[in-house]
């Protein structure tokens, strides 16, 4: 999303201000990063409230949606945090190898595609195939910034860049923009700002011990939607392994304050 901030100042200033002299926003960004620091200024949002096409009533906050525009400026320095992050958590493992979209080369049809087959090679030996499909509620909302930053130190992230997104995720403020608003800004305390460059890859990370170990199975996720396949000779104990399995999942994502979207939770048989 390209569309300016508060400050109104677009990518296009910043281009010309590289082009002028390339030393410069590196200059700015480099001891941010090394101290382990957000700026205050630049963590104000605009939040532009949008209705819901064909919803029958208006009346309540689920009938509209929210467009959140960062500063482009601070979208720059997601951008080379987010590079940074990517590369530490590959080499340190902290990411599923069975996690898409997010990430650099893993997207939709790698699921998809993953999913298909195992499904048919199960099939081909004249084994009853279920899949259990799930998604988290709130999805970005559900990220609290301490447990975040426990999961990645465990995991031997730089303590600059944990410091970072520690600071990048607190004391956010945002104001939303339709007919008749206050233009104030208020405190948002809870999850990810939407629009971040390094938002999705610090929910992939979040959640990445949500995928469980499946001995006769296999768990693929793409961003905040998980599936779980098992199969065996019969219909009834692929239910009572997806029950034991949504059972740990469920039990692990309540420690991180993740839930699972009843009306969006399908079983395939």
């Amino acid at each position: 999303m390209s569309a300016p901030g508060p400050s109104g100042i677009p990518y296009s200033i910043w281009k010309q201000v590289h082009n002028a002299n390339e030393r410069l926003l590196p200059s700015l960004f480099t001891p941010l990063l090394t101290h382990g620091y957000h700026p205050l200024a630049i963590e104000k949002a605009n939040g532009i409230v949008l209705d819901k096409p064909h919803k029958p009533d208006y009346r309540t906050p689920a009938s509209f949606r929210i467009i959140v525009l960062l500063e482009t400026v601070s979208k720059i320095l997601e951008r080379l945090s987010a590079l940074r992050l990517a590369s530490a958590a590959r080499s340190l493992g902290l990411l599923h190898p069975n996690q898409c979209g997010s990430l650099a080369g893993l997207g939709w049809f790698d699921a998809v595609a993953t999913l298909t087959h195992e499904v048919r090679l199960l099939q081909a030996a004249s084994f009853k195939v279920s899949t259990l499909f799930l998604e988290v509620k709130g999805r970005f909302d559900t990220v609290c910034a301490n447990k975040l930053a426990t999961i990645l130190t465990r995991g031997g992230v730089s303590a600059y860049l944990v410091a970072w997104i520690k600071s990048f995720l607190s004391k956010r403020q945002c104001r939303l923009i339709f007919q008749g608003a206050p233009k104030v800004f208020c405190p948002v305390a809870v999850g990810t700002p939407q629009g971040s460059l390094i938002t999705p890859l610090l929910f992939v990370l979040y959640i990445a011990s949500l995928h469980p170990t499946l001995p006769q199975g296999l768990a693929i996720s793409y961003v905040d939607d998980l599936t779980i396949r098992v199969g065996s000779d019969s219909v009834h104990s692929n239910i009572s392994t997806l029950q034991y399995y949504f059972g740990s999942i469920q039990r692990q994502g309540a420690d991180l304050g993740v839930a699972f979207s009843v009306p969006k939770t399908e079983v395939i048989h």
